[in-house]
C-alpha cells in the first residue's frame, strides 16, 4: 500500500498496466469489494464497482465500453444501462429508476495500476 504525504490517499496495486487490454474489462478483489478496470483506447484506467444496481450481479467487468460525446461509458451485459466511468452516474436507465456505480481513482505507476482505496474497508 502507498500512502501519499501530499493527498493522504490510500492506495493498492491491484495489476500491471500491461495486464490490462484496451477496452476490455478486468475484475479484481480488493477486501471483500468486486472493482472493475478499464483501460481505454486514450490510455487512461477506471475502476468501477463490479455490482451492476439493475441486475444485482457482479458483471460489470464484462460490460461494453463505449463513449457519448467525450463521456466515456459503459453499458452492463445484463440490461444495457448506460453508466459515465468517470462519474459512475447512469446515462440511460432504460425505463428503471436512476443508479449510479461507485468509482475509485485510479493511478499508474511505474507501469503499475493502483487504486485509492480510502473507502474500500
Amino acid at each position: 500500500m502507498t500512502l501519499t504525504s501530499s493527498t493522504m490517499l490510500r492506495r493498492v496495486r491491484v495489476c500491471a498496466l500491461s495486464d490490462l487490454e484496451v477496452e476490455r474489462g478486468r475484475a479484481a478483489l480488493i477486501g471483500a469489494e468486486q472493482v472493475a478496470l478499464f483501460l481505454l483506447a486514450d490510455g487512461s484506467v477506471h475502476a468501477v464497482s463490479n455490482y451492476d444496481p439493475y441486475s444485482r450481479a457482479n458483471v460489470m467487468s464484462r460490460g461494453i465500453v463505449g463513449s457519448r460525446g467525450d463521456t466515456p461509458t459503459l453499458a452492463s451485459p445484463m440490461h444495457k444501462q448506460v453508466f459515465d466511468l468517470r462519474s459512475g452516474a447512469c446515462l440511460e436507465t432504460q425505463g428503471k429508476e436512476p443508479a449510479r456505480l461507485r468509482v475509485w481513482s485510479v493511478t499508474v505507476v511505474d507501469g503499475s495500476v493502483e487504486v485509492d482505496i480510502e473507502e474500500i474497508r
